[in-house]
């Protein structure tokens, strides 16, 4: 009998295959016949895993989600075990947000897909509310450790400047894929907006 973590992993790459069909060609272009095509297994195996799209969906909306938090969270560890400053801790996390190489182009149009699909569907609408909620008080967070080291001046509204943060995160990502990764510096762009924000110590 498969054990459970074979039942993770075959989820896993059915919602990887789904994501890879969904940054080429959109949602309308995604069947259940072409996603077995794509992961190599039969319609019927997908259908045993996830009822239906709109389950493949919900769950493949938060498996990109959660391995973009793992990025986001190994990059925090190496730079605190490095002792950078806060503010470069941020913007080397923030990054990863940005579609400046194939995977990530990739996750940002999925992420893009599933946000439109989460305008008419509930459960999706959840989850990316959760994990729009879970980077902001990410962000939050960090300029509060940012007041507390002196990197960022006190009384500065800490959720505040994550909105700026993150809005600044989103447009920019949005014009790297329009324009093209090479077509303009993007981090230094966005080191400027985490400047703005952390003025102490400078």
């Amino acid at each position: 009998m498969p054990r459970v973590a074979d039942h993770d992993q075959r989820r896993a790459q059915i919602a990887r295959a789904f994501r890879r069909l969904l940054a080429a060609e959109g949602f309308a272009g995604v069947s259940f016949s072409r996603l077995a095509a794509e992961a190599g297994i039969s319609v019927g195996l997908i259908q045993h895993y996830f009822a239906s799209k709109d389950v493949l969906l919900r769950f493949a909306y938060d498996d990109a989600v959660r391995r973009l938090g793992e990025r986001v969270r190994d990059r925090v560890q190496e730079g605190a075990a490095a002792g950078l400053p806060v503010a470069d801790v941020l913007l080397d996390s923030l990054v990863e947000l940005l579609p400046l190489d194939a995977e990530r182009d990739a996750e940002y149009r999925v992420r893009q897909g599933l946000q439109a699909q989460a305008l008419h569907d509930e459960g999706l609408a959840e989850v990316a509310r959760r994990s729009g909620g879970d980077l902001l008080a990410y962000v939050a967070a960090v300029v509060d450790d940012g007041v507390a080291r002196g990197e960022v001046e006190p009384g500065v509204d800490a959720v505040l400047a994550a909105r700026a943060i993150l809005a600044a995160v989103q447009g920019l990502a949005d014009q790297v894929v329009l324009s093209g990764a090479d077509a303009f510096p993007a981090r230094d762009v966005l080191g400027r907006v985490v400047a703005a924000v952390f003025t102490g110590g400078r």
